[in-house]
């Protein structure tokens, strides 16, 4: 079939057609066969038999159910002749039962330590055989954990069939309760607890309701089959505890135009279905009274906050359509705080600002008190769900405050594919930490990459961090770093992010690291777990947009023959007999010119696999130009972009192998050529003394992840907070002709104290927005260049390196000031 995002006329009609008839056919056949063949009280062994009274029950046995025509009728009448076959029947078709129980799980054990055991309470709503309280056992004790569990079923048959298979487990804990879901009501099975409570409709965000006192919830392709969802869903609000948790898994069928305005879903990666097979499944399932109409998930989000949500295909059995969710109360977030400590406590998350009592005490108030000053898309999003009582977006559902919302629906952030372009960080964090010399005051901003230098940062412990980057998947990738700091052990973490492989890396996201993700970063995760755990693969550093530069190496050093001289080379023990191996087997084939004209210097490959835009390119060529090489009494090169960027790569990997021991303490170069760390050689962030400072409780408290570009996060800071801020090579990004540059300038001396710094590298000796720097408040000093092949870090990937100090303070008038954005930025003057 076509895949759920595609065009639906790819679908071979004539092999749909032919499937029927093979369908109707074989249905015949099974039909005659158990006409001969009798079932004693619904109990099926044989796997054959089980499948053949499974077809015969799903799709030749009319169900109509008895005179009464209830829906406990209706279910009986579809489960009773299968209720024994039926888990022998739905391992395939009914997937992601065990991914669910996994994640409530690991959601669910730290909220249990404070919890006293015969407090925690399971309620699994059409739980029907009580397969998934016993497949529970493998991630908890289900005896011992929980106080009580409920196994809520309107089908009498599949009651029975869970008596009994509790009755043969032991499990005394275990309550099945055949019932209507709408109508259970804990406390007519446990002693001691208070009358219930029926939700009033019409219930305001801001009214705290009654709430039960039922840590977990669960539904398993049970909320499909409920005709009277609407109830089900209502009846939740007033079960389940203040911080309890809801589990769902289930079929769905829904279109973007559904869900694409929404911020409170936790991302859409994936939930999209096309026309045809929206059109088809639901036609297929409604055969047996399974509604796959898109409403249950929708009011379901609408009820509940949303922890985690995923959306994904059936592989075996035709890409069917499955979601799993994870949802809390919506007003979790906000239960034991007024109306105005909602707005303050969200305005804290999502900006510098400090977290203060108001003293108008309503929401409106609240609101109005904040409005004159610029808000976040955050606080924004917040504050307008809460309005129209509304979940909170996601990110506020979070375990920890990390990552910041973002709208993934916008074009800035879809263009990048699902993609992130840099595995590791092309920053030497060593140098860095020489130049910043990071204490317990610092308030940073750094733009996100990999990660690597952010985590490096985060060893000196400053009060703040803001990690900024525009690709949604480069935060995906610095919060598994960081979830994988909280959640695993050192040789876990080491295998993940030194190695790039983990066979087990699936399980580790289900069962330890899927509470500390954002939702859209679980989703990312989810969908590419293959990055880490395929066999065949490379591993991470394999992956992303600069995987094509690393690949490229491998081939030219493949079809040239010097793949051994790449091992010798990391096996030196000297540095004399790298630069030997560098010169006489390496260097020939590696800055060829010819592999440079034919592949380096296409614009396509500097954009696509280095991240090197034309603005930076033409910085290159313009320095070639002036360069001794072209303009001086001897010339060695001639003045064509081919000629640039292969004087530009000498001038880069000349010196690292001359002056840096690769194999030893290179990490960057070693990656490259290996595609994984050793013990030996590694960034500092994966040294077991990095690791033990930050899984310590509270260690990445004070980081913020932002998706967004620099000058945005910058609008919203707090003015004069920020000490340093580490804007890599973007600046090479701007146009010389436009005003961008200036206003990101401008925009950094704001939020500077005096005496911040900026520090930026450049693939210019001299770049053109130094005077920018010198004009608007800022003392510029190059503290690196690659002059006379010096080398001026481990990297040595940019022509110099440079500290702007903030030195005088811009004077603008207020309305400027209040239209940052739109800045006259000539009718700026500076001030000491």
């Amino acid at each position: 079939m076509a895949s759920p995002g595609g065009n639906m006329f790819d679908l071979d009609f004539r092999t749909i057609l032919a499937g029927f008839s093979a369908v109707a056919l074989g249905g015949l056949l099974i039909s005659k066969f158990l006409s001969k063949y009798r079932l004693k009280n619904g109990e099926v062994q044989s796997p054959l038999k089980s499948f053949l009274v499974f077809f015969y029950s799903c799709f030749i046995k009319p169900h109509s159910g008895n005179k009464k025509g209830t829906q406990q009728d209706a279910l009986e009448s579809f489960y009773k002749t299968q209720a024994g076959a039926y888990d022998a029947t739905r391992k395939t078709l009914l997937q992601g039962r065990e991914e669910m129980l996994a994640l409530v799980a690991a959601q669910l054990k730290p909220k249990a330590i404070s919890h006293k055991q015969e407090d925690i309470i399971w309620v699994d709503i059409g739980g029907g055989t009580g397969r998934n309280i016993e497949a529970m056992s493998v991630f908890v004790n289900v005896p011992e954990f929980f106080s009580s569990v409920y196994l809520v079923d309107f089908s009498p048959s599949l009651c029975e069939v869970a008596r009994q298979r509790f009755q043969r487990l032991g499990w005394k804990n275990v309550i099945v309760v055949c019932e209507d879901a709408a109508k259970f009501r804990l406390e007519n099975h446990e002693n001691g607890l208070p009358g219930g409570y029926t939700p009033t409709l019409g219930d305001s965000y801001h009214n705290h309701t009654k709430n039960g006192c039922v840590d977990l919830v669960t539904m398993s392709y049970s909320l499909s089959m409920m005709p009277d969802y609407y109830s089900v869903i209502e009846s939740l609000t007033s079960l389940i505890s203040p911080d309890g948790l809801i589990g769902v898994v289930d079929f769905y069928v829904q279109s973007k135009v559904d869900f694409a305005f929404r911020n409170y879903t936790g991302g859409s990666l994936g939930r999209h279905v096309n026309w045809f097979l929206r059109s088809f499944w639901r036609a297929w399932f409604d055969l047996d009274r399974v509604g796959l109409e898109g409403s249950r998930r929708d009011y379901l989000e609408y009820k509940f906050g949303t922890v985690l949500n995923v959306s994904t295909r059936n592989l075996s059995l035709g890409r069917i359509p499955y979601y799993i969710w994870v949802g809390c109360h919506k007003e979790h977030f906000s239960c034991a705080l007024l109306p105005h400590q909602i707005i303050e406590k969200i305005d804290a998350f999502a900006t510098e600002s400090p977290y203060n009592q108001s003293q108008d005490c309503t929401f409106t108030g609240a609101v109005t008190r904040l409005a004159p000053k610029r808000r976040s898309g955050a606080f924004t999003a917040a504050t307008q769900n809460i309005s129209a009582n509304l979940p909170l977006p996601s990110s506020f559902y979070q375990n920890h405050h990390w990552r910041i919302y973002y709208n993934d629906q916008l074009q800035k952030h879809a263009q990048f594919n699902d993609e992130y372009i840099y595995a590791f960080t092309w920053e030497d964090a060593r140098a860095d930490e020489g130049l910043l010399n990071l204490g317990t005051e610092d308030v940073v901003l750094a733009i996100t990459s990999a990660g690597d230098n952010i985590l490096s940062y985060a060893t000196k412990s400053p009060a703040r961090i803001h990690a900024v980057d525009l690709n949604p998947t480069q935060n995906h990738l610095l919060e598994l770093k960081i979830a994988s700091y909280v959640a695993l052990s050192y040789e876990d973490f080491w295998r993940l992010f030194g190695e790039g492989k983990h066979p087990c890396f699936r399980t580790l996201l289900l069962t330890k690291l899927s509470p500390h993700l954002s939702s859209r970063a679980f989703q990312y995760w989810f969908d590419n777990a293959h990055v880490f755990s395929n066999t065949r693969g490379n591993g991470l550093y394999d992956t992303g947009g600069s995987r094509h530069a690393i690949r490229a190496v491998r081939w030219i050093s493949l079809i040239s023959g010097c793949r051994a001289a790449f091992r010798d080379f990391l096996a030196t023990k000297t540095l004399n007999e790298q630069r030997d191996i560098w010169v006489s087997r390496i260097r020939p084939v590696l800055l060829s010119k010819l592999v440079c004209k034919l592949v380096v210097s296409q614009e396509s490959f500097l954009w696509a696999a280095l991240g090197v835009p034309k603005n930076q390119l033409a910085m290159i060529e313009s320095d070639h130009a002036e360069s001794e090489a072209v303009s001086g009494p001897n010339p060695t090169s001639r003045n064509t972009r081919s000629h640039a960027v292969w004087r530009y790569m000498v001038n880069t990997l000349d010196p690292v192998a001359e002056q840096t021991h690769v194999g030893v303490n290179n990490p960057y170069y070693h990656v490259c050529m290996t595609g994984a760390f050793t013990r030996r050689c590694h960034p500092d962030y994966l040294s077991e003394e990095a690791y033990a400072k930050l899984s310590s409780p509270g260690a990445l408290d004070g980081l913020r992840i932002h998706t967004e570009e620099v000058d945005e996060v910058l609008s919203h800071i707090t003015p004069n907070t920020l000490t340093v801020a580490v804007v890599m090579d973007s600046m090479d990004w701007f146009d010389p002709r436009g005003t961008a540059a200036a206003s990101q300038i401008i925009k950094l001396n704001s939020s500077l104290k005096m005496g911040g710094r900026v520090l930026l590298r450049s693939s210019a000796l001299v770049p053109w927005y130094m005077r920018t720097f010198e004009t608007h408040g800022f003392f510029p000093k190059r503290v690196g260049a690659r002059l006379s092949g010096a080398c001026i870090d481990r990297v040595n990937m940019y022509a110099s390196c440079w500290v702007c100090t903030k030195v005088e303070n811009l004077r603008w008038s207020t309305s400027d000031k209040d239209r940052i954005d739109d800045l006259d930025i000539s009718s700026l003057s500076s001030e000491v």
